[in-house]
Parts: C-alpha cells; sequence; structure tokens
C-alpha cells in the first residue's frame, strides 16, 4: 500500500515576526529568520509594507543633499506648512522646494531648513554660520522652533510682527523676536522639548546636565518670568552623565542621559518640581529614538529598544527589551551606525519605525502587544534610503530621502519595485529525527496579481537550496474554487491565489524561503501547506 502523504500547516506564518536570538531549530515555527520589507497587518499576516510615494516634483533646492528633518507646522488658525533640513537650507513645501533659510544668516555649511506643503521654498536665513544638520523642530503656541547645538534657535509663525514673538511668517533668529528672548550660549540646546506650557531645552557644548525652560506660554522668552534652569550634575544615580534626550509624561519630566534616566514630577510648576526617581544602568542612545505613543515613551537604548514605563516598573529586576527577539541584530547595528537615528511613532498601522541612517536599515516593531518574553513583533525594512519621518495631523506619513519627500502609500518605492522575503526557522514538524520526502508546497497569498513569487527549500541547515517560480495568474482561485467568502476579500476585490510548488529532496528540518518583487500591488502569506511523506528514524 502507497504511504499516505502527511499535511503540515504553517497558518500565518511569521506572524510572531523575527526571531534572530533563539536556535532556528528550536524557535515557533510562528517566527522567521527573515521578514524583509515587511509588516505584521491587521488580520495577523506577514504582509508587504507600504512604499515610498514621491510628491516632490522639483528638488532644485535640496540639489544632492538628503531630507534630514521633517515638521507640519499648524497654527491655531488651521493653516499648516511643512519645514524639512536639507542641503545647507531650511526648505518650505512638499512638491518643489523652497529655501526658507532667514537673510541674517550668512554661512550655511551643514543642512538647513526648508519649509512649506506644496512648493519647496528655499527660506534659510542668512547672516548665521552654522556647520552641522542635527536641527530638531516643535510646534508650540502658534509658532515652530529650530534647536539645534551651539547655534542660535529660530521661530517661525504667521503672526504679524510685534513684541510677542511674531516674525510675520518668516524665519528669524530668536533675538529678532523678541528684545527680552533672554538668549544666551547656554540656551542652544541640541534637544528641545514643548511640554506644561513651555519650552525646555538641554545638551548645551559645554554642559551636558543642565536643562532650562522659557517662561509660561512664550517660547521665545528665556530670560524673566517664570522662566528658569536646574542642574542635575548631583542628581545622577551613577555620578556623571549626559543628557541626550527629554520626554513628558503624566505630569512628568524625563531626562534621558547616555546611561540612567531622571524623573521630575509636578512639571507643570517647574519651580516647584521634585525627583521623582531615578534608573541607573539605562539610558538613550540618540534623542531622536524618542516617542511618545500616548501611553508610554519608546526610546532606544544601548541594549535594544526600551518602554519607559516598564524601566520603571522593572528598575530592580533584569529590564527586559521589546527588541528581545532581534537585540542582537540591534546591538550589532548599532555599533556600526556612523550617520544618525530617525524614529516615528504611527497609530494609524501600530507600530513604531527605528531608522539607522548610516546603515540604511529600518526596523519595524509592531505596537499592539507584545509576545510572552515581553518583544514586539518586528520585521525589517532594509535599503529603502528612508532619511527622516513625521506623522501630519491629517494620519499622513511623510519621509524624507534624497528624492525629496513622498508620503508612506502604495507599493512602490518612488515607482520602483523593492523585494518582500519571508525565510521561515528550521521545520522539523515535531520530530526532527526522523526522515521527510517533500513532495509539495501549497501557499495561500492574498494579492500580488500577476506577480512571480520565488520559492527555495533546504534541508538540514543546508546552505544549498532548490527553487521553483510560480506566477500569481489571474485566473487563480482559492481553496474550493472561490474567492473568500466568494468575493475577492471581503468586498474590496483583493486576489486570493492558492498554488501548488512541486518540490523534491528530503531530510530531517526544513527550511522555506519566499521572495516577490513588490511592484504596485499588495501582497501578504496566509498559510504554507506541507505535503511530505514521512520516512524511517534518521
Amino acid at each position: 500500500m502507497a504511504q499516505e502523504l502527511t499535511s503540515i500547516n504553517l497558518v500565518a506564518p511569521a506572524f510572531k515576526g523575527i526571531n534572530t536570538e533563539d536556535s532556528p531549530l528550536a524557535q515557533d515555527p510562528s517566527f522567521a529568520e527573515v521578514a524583509d520589507n515587511a509588516v505584521i497587518d491587521q488580520r495577523g499576516r506577514i504582509a508587504a509594507r507600504k512604499g515610498l510615494s514621491v510628491i516632490t516634483t522639483n528638488k532644485t533646492v535640496l540639489g544632492s543633499g538628503k531630507i534630514r528633518a521633517i515638521k507640519e507646522f499648524k497654527n491655531n488658525a488651521g493653516t499648516t506648512k511643512v519645514f524639512s533640513v536639507g542641503n545647507n537650507k531650511i526648505i518650505s513645501g512638499t512638491t518643489t522646494l523652497v529655501d526658507a533659510t532667514p537673510s541674517s544668516y550668512v554661512t550655511i555649511n551643514a543642512d538647513n531648513w526648508i519649509s512649506g506643503t506644496t512648493t519647496l521654498v528655499d527660506e534659510t536665513p542668512g547672516s548665521y554660520t552654522i556647520n552641522a544638520d542635527n536641527w530638531k523642530m516643535v510646534n508650540f503656541n502658534d509658532s515652530i522652533y529650530f534647536f539645534q547645538r551651539g547655534f542660535e534657535p529660530l521661530i517661525y509663525n504667521t503672526i504679524a510682527a510685534n513684541a510677542n514673538g511674531g516674525v510675520g511668517s518668516e524665519v528669524k533668529k530668536l533675538t529678532l523676536a523678541d528684545s527680552n528672548s533672554g538668549i544666551s550660549a547656554a540656551i542652544n540646546g541640541n534637544e528641545v522639548l514643548a511640554a506644561y506650557g513651555r519650552l525646555w531645552t538641554a545638551d548645551f557644548t559645554d554642559d551636558k546636565s543642565t536643562i532650562y525652560w522659557s517662561d509660561l506660554l512664550a517660547g521665545h522668552k528665556w530670560n524673566g518670568g517664570s522662566s528658569g534652569n536646574i542642574d542635575i550634575a548631583k542628581v545622577w544615580p551613577d555620578g556623571y552623565d549626559e543628557i541626550v534626550a527629554l520626554s513628558a509624561h503624566n505630569n512628568h519630566l524625563i531626562i534621558f542621559g547616555k546611561r540612567s534616566i531622571v524623573v521630575y514630577s509636578g512639571a507643570d510648576n517647574p519651580a516647584s518640581m521634585a525627583l521623582a526617581d531615578t534608573v541607573a544602568g539605562v539610558g538613550c542612545v540618540d534623542r531622536d529614538t524618542v516617542q511618545a505613543t500616548g501611553t508610554d515613551v519608546l526610546f532606544l537604548s544601548q541594549t535594544g529598544l526600551k518602554s519607559f514605563g516598564r524601566t520603571i516598573q522593572e528598575k530592580s529586576m533584569p529590564i527586559s527589551s521589546l527588541s528581545g527577539t532581534i537585540t542582537k541584530d540591534i546591538i550589532a547595528t548599532l555599533t556600526t551606525e556612523t550617520e544618525s537615528f530617525r524614529s516615528v511613532y504611527y497609530p494609524e498601522e501600530n507600530f513604531y519605525l527605528l531608522t539607522f541612517v548610516g546603515r540604511d536599515v529600518t526596523f519595524c516593531f509592531d505596537v499592539r502587544g507584545t509576545l510572552d518574553n515581553g518583544s514586539y513583533r518586528a520585521t525589517r525594512w532594509p535599503g529603502t534610503g528612508f532619511t527622516s519621518y513625521v506623522r501630519q495631523d491629517d494620519g499622513t506619513l511623510l519621509i524624507g530621502s534624497a528624492n525629496g519627500i513622498g508620503k508612506y502609500s502604495g507599493f512602490q518605492d518612488n515607482s520602483t519595485s523593492y523585494r518582500f522575503q519571508y525565510t521561515s526557522p528550521e521545520l522539523s514538524f515535531g520530530d526532527p529525527a526522523k526522515l521527510k520526502f517533500l513532495k509539495k508546497i501549497r501557499p495561500t497569498i492574498f494579492g500580488g496579481e500577476n506577480s512571480n513569487i520565488f520559492f527555495r527549500w533546504a534541508y538540514d541547515f543546508n546552505s544549498s537550496s532548490a527553487s521553483a517560480t510560480i506566477t500569481l495568474t489571474s485566473d487563480a482561485t482559492s481553496e474550493y474554487n472561490v474567492a473568500e467568502f466568494n468575493v475577492g476579500q471581503f468586498t474590496s476585490g483583493q486576489f486570493l491565489s492558492r498554488n501548488n510548488v512541486n518540490t523534491t529532496g528530503s531530510g530531517g528540518t526544513l527550511s522555506i524561503n519566499m521572495e516577490s518583487d513588490i511592484d504596485g500591488k499588495e501582497m501578504s502569506l496566509q498559510e504554507i501547506n506541507v505535503l511530505a511523506l514521512l520516512g524511517r528514524t534518521i
């Protein structure tokens, strides 16, 4: 009697994301060894990410530079303007870039500011010497402010010029906004936070432990009123540290050092705020990795992605990482990063993006919940060229690159395809001692009509593999010869395909790889069904 085929199902493969920490053989098959250019979609499937839909049509003002930072300014009347940084300019606009650098700046030899929503305009100030490109922008009280270590801050708003800081729709130095601004070298911090009715700044060239705050509701005034400062040099829990970033959460001021965290309560009245907590042994790598989610604050430490809330709760115990399934990868990338970091929290699709700009790799963390080990589900986006992000008030995610500004939408990167890739862990199907004679792989794929799907499979950790290519043709159907629920996907018309991939070979364990070029069509992997004969004990 012929031996019956055994059917082994991988339902929602990779829905737990990448796992490069555990042994491939010991892993839950719901993990992936590789999940590139992928997200975990709303139905728990591994899916191709969206692409960069470039909206900049004239980037002359950007030249050969890159968009290093983006910020949307929105005043109380609802008027919006997008500012960005690149090519030694302050730029406005999203389609044609226009120089917005103030005329009071003289020499600029690093990335300047760029503003705008429809036309990219150079608004760079003159009479100002700049030799760095690490600007941070914040919105506060009907104005947008620009801060960078060692340089006088700038201000822009749409209020007519007046003694209260109005600058008449022009980017200007803060001293030109108000004669009582009290700006000094000490105020030129690298970090700026808008919270509790004022601006806060820290991380100065020669002072890494002092925090300054502005007058109430007056980000242009740092002298008199309720402005002030505090030196936390003696507060660091492990002695000396350096302020890297500031954040706000539940009426607390969070001060991130490189190796520790200091928390003050009562930040709505800084003159009387009190030391609430300190954490030793955990710090922040860079200000631009800090993102508030509403319920927590995420940041990158030397040992992986952390949560402020969890760090406070677990400070007396070994502190777990939100990147626990890929911590070694994060640390390895961190130690070789030579340029900068960028991040964004995007609630519309429930992810936190962390980009190592110099390495050109982005890690995508699904923040809807954690795995049993406390980690977020993670995927990787390599080689995107993404250099900056901002989430607009309407929910649009803008992305900066060498091509200008684009939207996170569609399924191409600037009209070019990108590679979606999944690789399973080493699969033993519960019995690595028995030989498996692989006969078929039957993937269930949503979307990707007419796309080529490349499959490879290998046995017993062998680097050599067999391969096959299938095309998701327009006449492909789902199981039972009907589409999902007898339509496409619900009523969206999404293409559903179940194909047979004939396979060869045998071994005790099996690894499956699937790749496809995403070129305008969404795609997700629902299931992989493996048909095999089970043989003798190896």
